[in-house]
């Protein structure tokens, strides 16, 4: 597989005015780097509002190439001004609920807090998107739990995997990649 393209964005109004620092961006990247081989684009830090999360997704997915998986932090919570899922509903074209149930409940073996989450996941453009907790102990473990079906969701978005791949099937179109099951 080429590697992936990644790209991470800090939602935050302390960390985009300067007033903190953003560790779980950087963690994010360093782990995209490690266990996915990926290259990252640079990180990007907005503000809890809806327009700039939005249009910072909007134009990532837009890119030429775009990445493969775009990565949030912050914002999935309770407060008031936790408005990343929703600025992500208004940008993903095809929502995929099941990533971010895999996420709550790996992460509610460690802390039952995994399901006050409300992070949302889904496809721009030919993009996946995943909302992760602000914490940066949060972020990794989220991203830890889907980690291990990241390269076949990246490999099948972007059409390289064209053939079922359970043992016995007969390649028609393309790749295959073998199942277990």
């Amino acid at each position: 597989m080429k590697p992936p393209l990644v790209a991470v964005v800090t939602i935050s109004d302390r960390c985009s005015r300067g007033q903190a620092e953003d560790l779980s961006g950087p963690a994010l990247v360093r782990l995209s780097c490690e266990h996915l081989g990926a290259e990252t684009l640079p990180l990007r830090c907005v503000p809890d509002e809806t327009p700039q999360i939005s249009g910072t997704l909007k134009e990532l997915a837009s890119m030429k190439p775009p990445p493969d998986l775009i990565l949030t932090t912050g914002g999935t919570g309770l407060a008031p001004r936790d408005v990343t899922p929703e600025a992500t509903l208004a940008v993903i074209q095809r929502r995929h609920s099941g990533l971010m149930e895999m996420i709550r409940a790996e992460c509610s073996r460690i802390t039952s807090r995994a399901y006050l989450s409300r992070g949302e996941a889904g496809v721009c453009n030919r993009s996946l998107i995943i909302n992760l907790p602000g914490s940066v102990r949060g972020a990794i473990e989220s991203f830890e739990a889907v980690l291990p079906i990241l390269p076949h969701a990246i490999e099948t978005l972007r059409g390289e995997v064209q053939d079922d791949g359970r043992p016995g099937s007969d390649a028609v179109t393309g790749r295959v990649i073998e199942h277990e099951d």
